[in-house]
């Protein structure tokens, strides 16, 4: 059900108090104008949440990348978490992950054409995107994470929800985890509720709805999780999901801040998994190379490793993987669906809003 993997630490709740009196603050000075917030004349749409991590933010940026880039130059700037340097960086497909972090450098594999930038003050990712020759052709900007980078100003908020963490029984920071309170979901355009059951029923739906309250100009969607064919990191091998059912045992390795929802999807095809979880954006080093080996020995043949395709980018500069676990390591790929049958109403909700806000987008000519 919604909401069942809320842990709040109610020794903390004092701690949680005075943060919320500072978050509140600093939106009031947004929203009475004491603070401003910078619009631009492009379509900005910004991707984010509430709680720290876990909303399945990433597959939503690639989404909503594969929808536009159909039909215009888009443009994803983040703020590079856990970078090794500062500043503005245009990635190219050559750049480090170390250098622009490991979400941009995912996005920017899987799409070269894509612009992919990093800077932590966004003000200035986006104009050096307007204005740099490099990306002066620029039509569309995804704003990654930035629900709290309340500088600028997008012309379409999309946030994200947990289904297994409902913000409205969560907590603040550091008894929970919301970054904000969970009033700050009226500043979205549109909200996704991420990582539901395939499942779920209407009355599953109306509770989400009715809990969430949302304003009428607010439009709730949901969305839930496709996975294709497992392909191995360092093998080059390919195999279907239902080959698990082969009683295979699986080592689910991750370094994501909610890795739940896939462990529910994967005992859909095989009993037989052992979670080895480490805290979100991870960078694995040659302890960890050989944690991973020795619980994968601990594991009775056939065995294999699964992890999300962000882990596997740090992976593969981890040092020290044994031979056998490069031979068992496979990538879960992880694509988005709109439920309810409104993927198409979704797209045309986004296509429709670059299409009136222009800046030479093919978009307004078609």
């Amino acid at each position: 059900m919604e909401g069942d993997l809320i842990k709040i630490s109610h020794s903390l709740l004092p701690i949680s108090w005075i943060y919320g009196a500072v978050t509140a603050t600093r939106n009031w000075l947004f929203e009475t104008g004491v603070l401003k917030s910078q619009a631009y004349p492009i379509p900005v749409i910004g991707i984010g949440n509430i709680t720290v991590g876990g909303t399945g933010k990433t597959p939503h940026v690639e989404y909503l990348i594969r929808l536009l880039s159909q039909h215009c130059q888009v443009a994803v700037l983040s703020r590079g978490y856990k970078r090794k340097t500062s500043g503005y960086i245009l990635a190219t497909t050559e750049t480090r992950m170390q250098d622009i972090g490991d979400e941009p450098w995912q996005v920017k594999q899987k799409f070269p054409d894509v612009y992919v930038a990093v800077d932590s003050n966004r003000r200035r990712g986006i104009e050096r995107l307007l204005n740099d020759k490099a990306t002066s052709n620029v039509e569309v900007i995804l704003l990654d994470d930035a629900f709290q980078h309340r500088y600028v100003k997008p012309g379409c908020n999309v946030l994200l929800i947990d289904y297994h963490r409902m913000i409205t029984d969560d907590a603040l920071l550091p008894a929970g985890r919301l970054r904000e309170s969970a009033k700050g979901r009226r500043r979205a355009n549109m909200v996704i509720t991420t990582k539901c059951p395939s499942d779920m029923t209407p009355m599953d739906f109306r509770v989400v709805q009715q809990a969430l309250g949302l304003r009428p100009f607010q439009q709730l969607f949901f969305s839930t999780f496709r996975y294709g064919d497992l392909k191995g990191l360092f093998n080059k091998k390919t195999r279907p999901l239902r080959s698990l059912e082969n009683e295979e045992h699986v080592l689910l390795l991750t370094g994501i801040a909610s890795p739940e929802q896939m462990m529910m999807d994967l005992r859909r095809f095989t009993r037989h998994i052992t979670p080895v979880s480490f805290a979100d954006h991870h960078f694995f080093s040659a302890q960890d190379a050989q944690h991973i080996e020795d619980e994968l020995r601990k594991l009775s043949p056939p065995r294999l490793i699964i992890t999300t395709e962000k882990d596997a980018s740090r992976l593969r500069q981890c040092p020290m993987l044994s031979e056998m676990v490069k031979q068992c390591l496979y990538v879960l790929p992880i694509d988005v669906e709109i439920m309810r049958n409104e993927q198409v109403k979704f797209n045309e909700q986004i296509i429709g809003y670059v299409r009136e806000n222009p800046r030479n987008s093919n978009l307004a000519k078609e």
